[in-house]
């Protein structure tokens, strides 16, 4: 298969789109941006177009798949929403919160996993609004990567990942958040959050009050991103939480082996790369682009700073972090003890 990539300007905007539209209602795949990270999408009433989905992507087929839609109307063509599903909807929406409702039987079991529920989401990004709109079918889409890698925030880290698997690409300029949607489940008797992300829990309380957390797989397994190892560079990540140089790090620059940084502090020593943001947030829209590129650019590690704190997006960035680096944790060197 040949992939083709479409880079989306005002000109060719209209056409581009139209494109997109044909790929999607004749059963194939769309790599396109949303305001997290890259969605790779299909029609989500089409059972055999997103089996397309976790094929491309080598994908478990328990990872259920969020369905992106354009409007309320049409989210609640999809599930049940209750009192607090529509008031978290119309504070939030469009942008990067998912809610987990129980789903219409229609909704192919292919897109729920088998599960009851379903998870829905408007993007605020507008390539991605117009997207869905001129389809005129709910989108399903997971990020547009191979499965367990860092999710993709740019159209080439789309196209390093599944060039010649997928048929297109719209190239709409880098993600603004840079770490995915937050998921709550509103099916119980209290809101769940199930994954941090481009909402902040703190926000979410202030609509519907106190966040139950999830206690087992039974509601974990209602979202992505949640019990897999995802986001994960090719090379080791370690995480650094302050304080001296981390052992491994020393052992790195002691046989002359190059690594890469990542994070907001300055880092620990000398680094042959090191990518900065500014904030949390700026951390948060650099992390899986600096993962990549450190990697392509021969870093034998990385290591990157654990934030302080949990509230805001501090909580997505550690959950991302400790997923990417397969559950290590943070690199302390504590003073000997006499």
């Amino acid at each position: 298969m040949r992939t083709r990539l479409l880079a989306v300007t005002p000109s060719s905007r209209s056409r581009h789109l139209e494109e997109a539209v044909r790929v999607l209602l004749g059963g194939g795949l769309v790599a396109f941006p949303t305001e997290t990270v890259y969605g790779l999408g299909a029609d989500a009433t089409n059972p055999r177009a997103v089996g397309g989905i976790f094929a491309a992507k080598g994908r478990p087929g328990d990872n259920p798949l969020i369905v992106h839609v354009a409007s309320l109307e049409e989210a609640q063509a999809l599930g049940a929403f209750d009192d607090r599903a529509r008031a978290l909807a119309a504070r939030f929406w469009p942008g990067p919160l998912t809610l987990v409702v129980e789903a219409d039987p229609r909704i192919p079991e292919e897109v729920r996993a088998g599960l009851p529920t379903v998870a829905i989401r408007m993007p605020r990004h507008p390539l991605a609004q117009d997207l869905i709109r001129l389809a005129g079918v709910p989108v399903a889409a997971p990020s547009a990567n191979r499965s367990g890698r860092p999710s993709p925030t740019d159209a080439a880290s789309v196209r390093e990942d599944l060039d010649g698997r997928i048929p297109l690409i719209l190239d709409g300029g880098p993600a603004e958040v840079g770490v995915e949607s937050t998921v709550v489940d509103v099916t119980g008797e209290k809101v769940v959050l199930l994954r941090p992300g481009g909402i902040s829990s703190e926000d979410l309380e202030r609509v519907c009050g106190p966040l139950g957390y999830p206690q087992g797989e039974d509601l974990l397994r209602r979202s992505p991103g949640t019990r897999h190892r995802h986001y994960a560079p090719g090379v080791p990540l370690w995480l650094w939480d302050g304080g001296d140089v981390p052992e491994e790090i020393r052992i790195l620059e002691r046989e002359g082996v190059p690594w890469g940084y990542v994070g907001v502090l300055p880092p620990p020593a000398n680094p042959a790369w090191e990518l900065r943001g500014g904030t949390f947030e700026e951390y948060a829209a650099l992390l899986f682009r600096a993962l990549r590129r450190l990697e392509q650019q021969g870093a034998r590690g990385i290591l990157a700073e654990w934030p302080r704190g949990k509230a805001g997006i501090a909580r997505a960035l550690r959950d991302r972090l400790s997923r990417a680096s397969g559950g290590r944790e943070p690199l302390v060197n504590e003073p000997e003890r006499c």
